[in-house]
């Protein structure tokens, strides 16, 4: 004979708390699926180039990028200021002229995090970006002394979600993108303005031929 709890048989009552449990299951599906996604990040992007700007001409015979040395960036860190700051230099400056040289230096460029906020119940966990870079181009005489020289120099922070690594990859990714954008600005103003002498709108004229000398023929006899 069938107990009965309440006015719900315990068959009954069973069968309905089974079915409770795994619609309250299904309903934390898309939550869980969700929390363990929330890292999940689309592939980055290549590093960006600087070929397709107009060149910024020098009136030099050579340009020396100067590769620079191990400078601070915080992982996870898919582009490397420093390395990227170079890039900018490397396909922007270019050499038109036939004497003299110069030089493009990455002076400084760090990537630096730091935490902004711990989080908690009601908030997520945050962090602070800031990416500083400073850049030289030094114009050099034949005797290998400064002739003349421009910098620029740029800051970007910005605070961000930590969702994890990939997200904060993809943060990092960003912000450094956004500041050598911003110097790759900053860095053709600061050259027009205090290298105007240097750059050249268009390739140096070609040298004239020289000139063809001519010798009368005098014949035997004439």
């Amino acid at each position: 004979m069938t107990k009965r709890i309440g006015h719900v048989e315990a068959g009954t009552f069973a069968a309905l708390t089974r079915r409770r449990g795994l619609l309250a299951g299904l309903a934390l599906l898309p939550l869980l699926a969700a929390c363990a996604g929330g890292d999940a990040q689309p592939a980055l992007q290549p590093p960006p180039g600087y070929r397709h700007l107009t060149p910024l001409q020098l009136n030099v015979l050579d340009i020396e990028v100067v590769e620079p040395g191990p400078m601070r960036a915080d992982p996870p860190a898919p582009l490397l200021p420093a390395e990227l700051a170079a890039r900018m230099g490397r396909e922007r400056l270019v050499p038109v002229g036939t004497s003299g040289r110069a030089r493009f230096l990455v002076d400084g460029a760090t990537l630096i995090r730091e935490p902004a906020s711990a989080g908690g119940l009601f908030s997520q966990r945050t962090e602070r970006l800031t990416v500083a870079i400073r850049t030289r181009v030094e114009v050099l005489g034949n005797d290998g002394r400064r002739v003349g020289f421009a910098e620029a120099e740029v800051r970007r922070n910005a605070t961000v979600i930590d969702e994890g690594p990939a997200s904060r990859a993809r943060a990092a990714d960003t912000i450094v993108r956004q500041a050598v954008d911003d110097l790759n600005v900053e860095f053709e103003f600061q050259l027009r303005r205090n290298l105007r002498d240097w750059i050249m709108s268009g390739a140096p004229a070609a040298p004239l031929p020289v000139p063809v000398q001519q010798e009368n023929l005098v014949r035997p006899g004439s």
